[in-house]
């Protein structure tokens, strides 16, 4: 989500961790700054480490973006038709956001999917029964679907995730001699 002022798009995302590698050198082209600015916003090529996701989670920019809901509850994605097609295999291609309608991890690049980062895996969980949120109900790429099973298992291995396991009953009858 953008905040638009004086005709300058601002994200809370980028605000929220800017680096000095970030900063444009001054003696560089104009017209290189200028393409720079516009894909600026599409690069995906930098490292958030996961504790910085982490921060941004409970930071004011992530509450005033998102509101209390999950990451994926604004999200709408446009497609043709009455019923949505599978979601696109992903998101971003050579470090750029290929596409102008990103799924709800990809459009934000402090949103990292990580076994650590509980408070993010929690919401692609349904809170009735434990099981992993569908792609038609949360929007994400297949490759980010992809790595939030692979992060969702990691913590349930590692005891970071709670769940309950399935109570088996047997017929021991089949088992005994007749």
């Amino acid at each position: 989500m953008l905040l638009k002022t004086e005709g300058i798009q601002l994200s809370f995302a980028r605000s929220f961790a800017e680096t000095t590698s970030d900063k444009v050198s001054t003696n560089s082209n104009p017209e290189e700054l200028i393409v720079d600015e516009k894909n600026a916003s599409k690069m995906r090529n930098r490292a958030i480490p996961v504790e910085t996701s982490m921060k941004y989670l409970k930071s004011k920019g992530y509450s005033t973006t998102y509101g209390g809901d999950p990451v994926w509850v604004r999200y709408r994605r446009n497609f043709k038709g009455q019923f949505a097609p599978r979601t696109r295999k992903t998101c971003i291609r050579q470090d750029m956001l290929a596409t102008g309608n990103p799924c709800p991890i990809c459009r934000d690049e402090y949103l990292i999917l990580d076994y650590r980062n509980v408070e993010l895996l929690k919401q692609f969980i349904s809170p009735f029964n434990g099981a992993i949120l569908p792609t038609e109900k949360t929007g994400l790429c297949q490759t980010k679907q992809r790595e939030l099973l692979v992060a969702i298992l990691k913590a349930k291995d590692y005891g970071l995730i709670t769940f309950d396991v399935p109570i088996r009953e047997y017929d021991y009858s089949d088992y005994h001699k007749s």
